[in-house]
């Protein structure tokens, strides 16, 4: 990490409207595509070939998407052919459309082991109703029992609803390799915590970083545990990515990330990263003087109201960052008699 600078700046404050693209650097264009929730875009970019086109990640599988990725296909990518899909991570949002990509268009897919069989499975496994494990996590982190019962007796999201079939062979992304996209060699580097080897690209020219969801700006991705992995500590797995990013990190990096704005300062925004969980833990530590459920920690940890729409990622969050601290040794915890797990600080301990 360099020591010069430390602000973060946005060099293109402009974004660009759907089906339009902005050039942000020698060969990558910029969309911007549609999402049906808070966070309400997805950054794609697009890596000239010559003769194609290389895209890092998709959006959504929906109409609208089809209908947007058609009109940029006929405008700023001049008619050429999607030759290959990179994907970052596996989350619906970066995944959505890379079978159609596939399907349609005869695009290779590029993506990590990890992230190729959690898009293919989870496509793969549609729900009517949330599964004994699902509600059995959902008890443990201290859901209320009225919104419970109301999520229990109503259809879940299903990755299959914004996302096409991925398709059966890929080629797969490792941790340290080189790989050359769009006329510059880049090495990956995987990071942990937001998705399972969410994978990061650094040109060798040092000009360009393409960040997906790991190296946001302003909004720090969500650190979730699931019924899936009820044990995880992905704050502990996210803390340690940033300390291996670090060494690489230069104030003039042109850091394009799977949300926001392009920018540069990555080694400022890379403390902001760790600092927004070491001060979230730090209250937590503060409100864990007395037994509480993840559920309880709303408010020390996000120092907002929560609403219905962001009530799920922020008990996932709330989930992650006491198992942080139960997996620290630094609480205590114990599952009740009404199937809620509470944790609280162990004696001597600061909180």
């Amino acid at each position: 990490m360099d020591g010069g600078p430390r602000e973060i700046r946005y060099p293109f404050p402009d974004t660009p409207d759907p089906g339009e693209a902005v050039p942000v650097a020698e060969g990558v264009l910029w969309l911007r595509f549609p999402l049906p929730m808070a966070l309400d875009h997805v950054n794609i970019y697009a890596l000239d070939e010559g003769d194609g086109w290389t895209l890092i990640d998709t959006g959504f599988d929906s109409r609208k998407s089809r209908d947007i990725w058609q009109t940029a296909l006929d405008g700023p990518l001049r008619g050429k052919p999607i030759k290959r899909v990179v994907l970052t991570h596996h989350h619906p949002d970066h995944v959505g459309l890379a079978g159609w990509f596939a399907s349609e268009h005869g695009a290779e897919l590029l993506a990590s082991r990890v992230a190729w069989l959690t898009a293919r499975m989870l496509t793969l496994d549609e729900q009517t109703r949330p599964t004994p494990e699902t509600e059995r996590f959902w008890r443990r982190a201290g859901m209320p029992d009225d919104l419970l019962q109301k999520r229990l007796s109503e259809r879940p999201f299903n990755f299959a609803d914004a996302v096409a079939p991925i398709p059966l062979g890929y080629d797969r992304l490792e941790d340290g390799r080189t790989i050359r996209l769009g006329g510059r060699d880049w090495t990956i580097r995987f990071g942990q915590g937001h998705a399972p080897d969410h994978a990061t690209f650094w040109s060798h020219d040092g000009e360009v970083v393409l960040g997906g969801d790991q190296l946001l700006p302003s909004i720090s991705p969500n650190l979730g545990v699931y019924a899936t992995e009820p044990e995880a500590d992905p704050v502990a797995e996210w803390l340690a990515s940033i300390e291996v990013f670090r060494p690489h990190a230069t104030t003039e990096h042109l850091v394009l990330p799977g949300h926001k704005l392009p920018y540069r300062g990555l080694p400022s925004r890379l403390d902001q990263l760790a600092e927004n969980h070491h001060g979230a833990l730090a209250r937590l530590r503060a409100h864990l003087s007395e037994p509480r459920t993840a559920a309880d920690c709303f408010d020390p940890l996000f120092r907002r109201r929560i609403g219905a729409g962001e009530y799920g990622l922020a008990l996932v969050e709330a989930v992650a960052h006491c198992n942080h601290l139960w997996h620290a040794g630094e609480v205590e915890r114990r599952d009740d008699a009404d199937g809620a797990r509470r944790f609280w600080m162990k004696d001597g301990q600061n909180g």
